[in-house]
């Protein structure tokens, strides 16, 4: 087996030392966490500490970005119409799984930390880079026709923020057996539906609309 490079060991080292002391943490600590003896192995490496919070963030996209595309294709073809369950399952599942089969142990809480970063935040929900997640983003937004287009909006935002801390706290978690992993992450899928879902309640909608 081929030992990782320092590129890939200053991946594994950011993204701990990021998820447990935030992103401004010292670049040289995060070059020495990853074994180099030179402190600048950051920059030389990644340009800067945006380059590397980007980089720890693109790492499992592509990944994620396959099993999302593989997950909505079954859905498509099981011709069962869109719903907020359904779609949330597709964009939060892989998330359970991918990061960590590819080596991470601190991803979800790199990216409950670094998630107010311009790398992780980005642009509008619906300017996602990435092809099959923005589909299901523009897809839920539709899915939910009968809030109103800013609060559909307000939503979507609001659930990627409870995405991350759920996704951290699922990440802190040792689980003792299988059927306690897989009723944590359906616990999670339902609270993410919910959020979207839930209809105004009649009286708030009155006091909104006047």
């Amino acid at each position: 087996m081929t030992s990782p490079d320092a590129r890939e060991l200053i991946l594994l080292a950011g993204e701990r030392a990021i998820a447990e002391r935030g992103p401004d943490v010292a670049l040289r600590d995060i070059a020495v966490a990853a074994g180099q003896r030179n402190n600048s192995a950051v920059h030389y490496h990644f340009g800067s500490r945006d380059g590397l919070i980007a980089a720890i963030l693109e790492r499992h996209q592509p990944a994620l970005e396959s099993q999302r595309t593989a997950l909505l294709a079954a859905h498509e073809a099981s011709g069962r119409p869109d719903s907020v369950a359904a779609l949330i399952g597709i964009l939060v599942r892989p998330m359970f799984d991918v990061p960590y089969a590819e080596g991470s142990t601190h991803y979800a809480r790199f990216l409950e930390q670094a998630r107010a970063h311009p790398a992780v935040a980005g642009p509008d929900l619906h300017e996602q880079r990435w092809h099959t997640t923005r589909i299901l983003i523009t897809r839920l937004y539709r899915a939910m026709p009968e809030l109103s287009a800013a609060l559909r909006r307000y939503r979507l935002r609001s659930m990627s923020t409870v995405m991350f801390a759920l996704l951290a706290d699922y990440e802190r978690l040792e689980f003792q057996a299988a059927d306690e992993r897989i009723q944590v992450q359906d616990n999670i899928i339902a609270m993410l539906i919910g959020l979207l879902s839930e209809p105004v309640p009649a009286r708030m909608e009155g006091r909104r609309s006047g």
